[in-house]
């Protein structure tokens, strides 16, 4: 009679609990945020762990990196190393700003000499990742913007 109880009330509980287990890990976690994003890459830094950092940046930026480390003939992680958004001595890093348009995101980070920088976000196969490529980009082309205005200033005062 127990014996059947025991039974009774184990396919009860399976029935019942069996079926919440089964919903809770089947649902799927959503995106982290860019912002949670960079959190968690500044974390895998912090640690040194640049495998996991490497995970959190986008393809365009890894390719930039190879590209980089074979011309300096050094790792990719030596370029992330090196490169990093985040000074080793830097014991917190602020953000502010996240924006988030479709499947490209930035947000604001502040760099170790108190300077805002923009950190371009792109989201590849649903998860957002660093685009570090990108923001390279926006560098080169304030640079040349600023050579553009250097040279109207050189040209425009020439004497004759």
């Amino acid at each position: 009679m127990a014996s059947r109880r025991f039974t009774s009330f184990f396919k009860l509980v399976l029935v019942t609990v069996l079926p919440m287990i089964l919903l809770a890990c089947g649902t799927p976690k959503p995106p982290a945020s860019p912002v949670e994003t960079f959190e968690t890459y500044v974390k895998a830094l912090k640690k040194k762990d640049y495998t996991s950092a490497k995970i959190l940046l986008s393809a365009s930026t890894i390719k930039m990196h190879e590209q980089e480390a074979k011309a300096q003939n050094t790792t990719v992680d030596d370029i992330i190393k090196r490169g990093s958004l985040v000074a080793d001595n830097q014991t917190t890093v602020k953000y502010r700003n996240e924006k988030i348009e479709g499947d490209k995101a930035t947000i604001d980070i502040q760099n170790s000499f108190g300077a805002w920088e923009t950190v371009h976000f792109v989201r590849e196969d649903g998860v957002w990742k660093l685009d570090i490529a990108a923001s390279a980009q926006d560098i080169i082309k304030d640079i040349d913007d600023q050579d553009k205005i250097f040279d109207q200033l050189s040209n425009s005062n020439t004497q004759p």
